[in-house]
């Protein structure tokens, strides 16, 4: 792994500092460029010597080339933000959020919890039409076999069934979720701020994201919109709805139609609250089934439906990361492959924080604390 992510790190600097491969190659001293490509490739290993002129010709620090716990030109990022998220702010947060993602992707085979070595995929691709996509995520909503509110048991389908590391993360306003896809590892990142029904609709919009991202990668960012967007995004919308409200689901709160114009937003709301989606994503999904007629859905008010009609809004957030994320820390720290001080930095925790983090999910904490 060492030479893997040596090379993707000086891949990433070379194409930070705009340098070509013949750059590098005269730096370093070497006669082409091929020899550049087979490090960033991982085909050959670094020297000594080719580290420490590394460091002092690229101005970079050892800790850049050689620390396991960094994410540097390794893992791609998705990210659905609000638009007045800056680059360099979301660049800040994701780095900070490469980190946890490499202490898991390093120590969970230590502990004997490597990802699956086969990833599910969609066959699905930018062309086909929204009603495959919904269909597809009928499908899956029945084949995992999410029940009457398919956001209470995605977490757990997305993390055992498809081996998914999904972090609830204290990310700041603006940012609501990522993808995330390295090699070896796919992980889904939730702002566990916002609120139930944006958090569910996140969750599985990144999850389309983790099954199509061969056929169709997603953009480094994009808005945090219910509708809208680019085609992949309003794909992406069109599963997660499928995924969160299928026909089987909706079928059972009877027929929209026959109700009263000004019953209707309160209904939406009742009905939002029960599946653990936001009215708006509800709205929209009966207009795509035809359930709704697009302008009724448009004489609905906005501000009824805001935070489904609720006047005080109440994020009840959920554990920070993850069980199965802590199950791998306390792991480690109980082997001795990190220490407890270690462990908390990696996880931006103070020790005694960190104890209490292992209690909040359940798990039983090290000896060593």
């Amino acid at each position: 792994m060492a030479a893997n992510f040596m090379g993707a790190r000086i891949k990433a600097l070379r194409e930070e500092r705009k340098l070509s491969q013949d750059d590098l190659a005269r730096l370093f001293g070497f006669k082409d460029r091929q020899t550049v490509s087979a490090i960033e490739t991982g085909e050959r290993r670094m020297t000594a010597e080719e580290l420490v002129i590394a460091v002092e010709k690229l101005g970079a620090s050892l800790d850049y080339f050689t620390d396991p716990f960094l994410l540097v030109g390794e893992g791609r990022f998705s990210w659905r933000r609000q638009p007045d998220v800056g680059a360099q702010r979301l660049n800040a947060y994701e780095r900070s959020a490469g980190r946890w993602i490499a202490a898991f992707r390093v120590i969970a085979p230590q502990v004997g919890r490597a990802a699956p070595l086969l990833r599910r995929s969609l066959a699905i691709t930018r062309h086909q039409r929204f009603e495959d996509v919904m269909e597809a995520g009928e499908r899956f909503a029945a084949e995992m076999k999410l029940g009457d509110v398919p956001a209470r048991r995605l977490v757990e389908i997305m993390e055992q069934q498809l081996g998914i590391l999904v972090l609830m993360v204290d990310a700041f306003q603006g940012i609501s979720g990522a993808a995330c896809r390295l090699p070896e590892l796919d992980v889904v990142l939730i702002n566990r701020h916002e609120v139930v029904g944006r958090r569910n609709f996140d969750l599985a919009h990144e999850l389309f994201h983790i099954l199509t991202w061969e056929s169709m990668p997603p953009e480094h960012a994009e808005d945090a919109l219910e509708t809208g967007g680019n085609r992949v995004e309003q794909l992406a919308n069109n599963f997660a709805s499928a995924i969160l409200m299928p026909t089987p689901v909706l079928d059972r709160f009877g027929d929209w139609s026959a109700l009263a114009e000004g019953e209707l937003a309160g209904r939406l709301n009742a009905v939002a609250d029960e599946l653990q989606v936001t009215s708006s994503a509800l709205k929209w999904r009966l207009v795509a089934l035809g359930r709704l007629k697009p302008a009724v859905a448009k004489s609905i008010p906005d501000a009824a439906l805001r935070n489904n009609g609720h006047e005080v809004i109440s994020t009840n957030p959920p554990p920070l990361y993850s069980k199965p994320f802590m199950q791998v820390i306390a792991l480690a720290v109980e082997q001795g492959r990190v220490s407890a001080r270690r462990a908390a930095g990696l996880v931006d925790q103070t020790v005694d924080d960190l104890t209490d983090l292992f209690a909040t999910h359940g798990v039983q904490p090290p000896v060593e604390l």
